[in-house]
């Protein structure tokens, strides 16, 4: 089978954009599509668009997108993981785990997901 040129170009033209948002952009997370890692929280805070912002002890800062309008309180989180080290589930993506938190615990307790499995 021969494809033309300008076929080619459009098939490209109309994959590309959904491979890059296959690639970028995280909907409905699942646990095995997840770097799963451990960090000290040493900061958190309203980020924008409702966002709430985590910072580990390695300099490294996570997210819950959203979180505010979730439903999760600031001052609540701040007594549940400030100074401690939490799990969190990172989805990976082509360039590797995102920041994006799907799932936050501290020892057994999960406090907050989005897995629906």
């Amino acid at each position: 089978m021969k494809i033309s040129i300008k076929k080619f170009v459009i098939l490209i033209i109309v994959v590309t954009p959904l491979f890059f948002y296959k690639s970028f952009v995280i909907h409905n997370p699942k646990s095995s599509e997840c770097k799963i890692i451990s960090s000290k929280i040493i900061e958190l805070r309203e980020g924008p668009t409702f966002d709430i912002q985590f910072k580990g002890d390695d300099g490294k800062s996570f997210y819950i997108n959203r979180g505010i309008e979730s439903g999760l309180n600031l001052d609540t989180l701040n007594a549940k993981v400030l100074n401690k080290t939490v799990t969190l589930h990172l989805p990976k993506m082509i360039y590797g785990p995102s920041k994006h938190i799907a799932q936050l615990a501290v020892e057994d307790q999960i406090i907050y997901s989005e897995f629906k499995d």
